[in-house]
């Protein structure tokens, strides 16, 4: 399978701090890679050095066939980056915004009025096209901020965190557009703190802790090494929870946690251990509010390897200042607005 993006020990610095230390990525043509970290792991970093934004200190690394140190301007031309922060101009139309975008990849006039269009139909902001786009929601202006990274139909698309600060219905309004991306044939490499947003959309993950990969796998993979279902028993009364941990004692592997009335255990035996379990509770009369098997969680995976739970905070604002360039110059950035033809 032709790898869409490939990075071999990236390694970058900031002021002496090695924001990367030697990481590796491959993306496959048509998959979507999903690249997860605790705050100031490096995700952002690794997308900017990939996009041109940063040279990197050392390493390699090619997108869409093309190395990245050696020829930038041609992978500017062939990637889409949509960033934490929609990267639109508010006294701009929608319209106008994508127009500008695709003259700015050097298209014909005609030809850019005509793909903003088609973009802002496919979006679903053909009836906001005319309004200055301060007036949108955040939506409505992350979807044109997307619009805007596909304007050159880029063969890979760059989304850093591109649902940081929406609202639930926004966020699954993105997630729809990002499948049906996946489902036309195009490469992703998305970063995310939203872990139910890589285990929904990802066709592999890589998770990274300072600047280094320290897992790789599907969804259900690096949820598997975490142990695998879980009996998880919340009691009526919390004067009794010491008889469920003794009942979860009898078919855990390893430690049973306690949280006030929940009792949970990592264990073998399936529905099998949940009855031996409950029929233990029911002898000796304690009343259960909940009761089940719990397989791991992405939750779960993130904070057994990295040691903290997942936050919605985005990371840049504790990289170092200096890798804060002009936000998402490689989706907007091409040689020279052609003259009108």
């Amino acid at each position: 399978m032709v790898e869409m993006i490939r990075a071999t020990g990236l390694v970058k610095r900031f002021k002496g701090v090695e924001a990367l230390k030697g990481l590796d990525l491959s993306v496959p043509e048509g998959t979507v890679l999903g690249l997860l970290g605790p705050n100031g792991a490096g995700k952002t970093t690794a997308v900017r050095c990939l996009a041109t934004l940063h040279p990197f200190d050392e390493g390699s690394a090619t997108v869409a066939g093309v190395d990245v140190r050696s020829n930038p301007q041609e992978v500017r031309r062939r990637i889409g980056l949509s960033g934490q922060y929609a990267a639109v101009d508010e006294h701009l139309t929608g319209f106008e915004n994508l127009t500008m975008v695709g003259r700015l990849y050097g298209m014909p006039k005609h030809q850019a009025r005509e793909r903003a269009g088609e973009l802002l139909e496919r979006f679903s902001l053909s009836d906001a096209a005319h309004r200055p786009s301060k007036t949108y929601s955040g939506g409505m202006r992350r979807r044109l901020d997307l619009a805007g990274a596909l304007v050159a139909a880029p063969p890979v698309l760059i989304l850093d965190e591109p649902t940081t600060g929406l609202d639930p219905r926004s966020r699954l309004e993105m997630w729809d557009v990002i499948r049906e991306l996946v489902a036309t044939g195009s490469t992703l490499l998305l970063t995310t703190q939203y872990l139910e947003e890589a285990d929904r959309l990802a066709d592999d993950i890589v998770v990274i802790d300072h600047g280094q990969a320290i897992a790789r796998g599907t969804a259900d993979e690096l949820k598997s090494r975490t142990g695998g279902e879980r009996i998880e028993i919340v009691v009526a009364d919390a004067a009794r929870t010491q008889i469920a941990v003794d009942a979860l004692r009898g078919v855990a592997r390893g430690e049973v946690s306690v949280d006030e009335r929940t009792v949970t255990a990592a264990a073998e035996g399936g529905a099998r251990a949940l009855i031996a379990v409950l029929q233990h509770l029911e002898d000796h009369d304690v009343a259960v509010l909940d009761a089940g098997l719990r397989r791991p969680t992405l939750d779960d995976v993130f904070l057994t390897l990295t040691g903290q739970p997942a936050a919605p905070a985005a990371e840049a604002a504790s990289e170092p200042a200096s890798a804060e360039p002009t936000h998402d110059t490689a989706s907007h950035d091409a040689p020279t607005l052609a003259k009108e033809s």
